[in-house]
């Protein structure tokens, strides 16, 4: 009988299992990405229709989306997607990019949302060590793949996948997973209030909102994954990172300054690089500091 230690044990069958697991969940992510705003967007707008008590015959009808329903169809010619035209990669290899009847070309970022979703995974595992921790680390980082593309495409950070990251992270490291539970919960604490102080203040300051609700649930959530003393090294890469990038932006393609940038997808690579060094990033962080 094949145990969890066994496979742990067993590299080939271990770095096997993580990588078409982790190409099968990156297909599923493209799901969520795609179709998790556009619930979001449906629930706001039926709450708003609520809250004003509108007739049924002033409401906008619209079919109801769910991850599962209605199934995947080419968005040009409608052609429902057949399970051997969404195996990860290797079908949209196959068919060229192409949709198989109308032949209109296929995004190619499904296929690279997949295969980052695989490589991150492998790494993760690779880096970590065989261990459960680096297995239950797969969810934190197939979470990050899915805030960080929505943040880009829709500056949104779902609190569907936030918070339960949140819980999740307590309660594994109640049982001592990356870090003891007085550093995960204080890292949830602190990592929440440590953006909506600076929010607030930009905003006193300003008048104007400096960053979303969700990037402190999601700085939350890494606060409870990886403890309270790497939360500075993950505010200091994602702001130096957001930086670089958003000066970029303002003077590579004339990125206006009241147009905003996303700062979730900064702090997922730093809540990432931190989940795989975190150990050299703290000895780090602590010499510097003399303690």
């Amino acid at each position: 009988m094949l145990t969890l230690d066994t496979f742990l044990a067993t590299p080939w069958l271990l770095f096997l299992s993580v990588t078409l697991l982790s190409l099968c969940i990156g297909s599923f992510l493209n799901v969520v990405i795609l179709r998790l705003p556009k619930m979001m967007h449906q629930d706001w707008r039926c709450q708003c229709e609520e809250f004003l008590e509108l007739p049924e015959t002033q409401r906008k009808p619209e079919e109801r989306i769910t991850l599962s329903k209605p199934a995947s169809t080419c968005p040009s010619c409608g052609h429902t997607i057949r399970a051997w035209e969404n195996i990860p990669v290797i079908s949209y290899l196959v068919l060229g990019g192409k949709c198989a009847s109308c032949k209109t070309g296929i995004s190619p970022r499904y296929p690279i949302i997949e295969a980052i979703t695989a490589l991150l995974s492998i790494a993760t595992v690779a880096i970590l060590g065989p261990t459960e921790a680096a297995l239950w680390s797969l969810l934190l980082v197939w979470s990050l793949v899915a805030l960080t593309v929505i943040d880009f495409d829709t500056q949104l950070l779902p609190d569907s996948i936030t918070l339960p990251l949140l819980w999740l992270g307590l309660v594994l490291n109640y049982f001592d997973l990356l870090t003891d539970f007085t550093s995960a919960f204080w890292g949830a604490v602190w990592g929440y209030l440590s953006l909506w102080s600076v929010y607030w203040l930009f905003k006193l300051v300003t008048g104007k909102e400096g960053m979303g609700h969700g990037d402190f649930k999601l700085l939350a959530a890494l606060g409870a994954w990886l403890g309270w003393q790497l939360l500075p090294a993950v505010i200091l890469l994602s702001s130096v990172v957001g930086a670089v990038v958003g000066i970029s932006l303002m003077i590579l393609k004339k990125h206006g300054r009241e147009v905003p940038i996303p700062f979730g997808p900064y702090l997922a690579a730093a809540g990432l690089l931190c989940l795989w060094f975190g150990t050299e990033i703290q000895r780090f962080w602590f010499g510097f500091l003399g303690v």
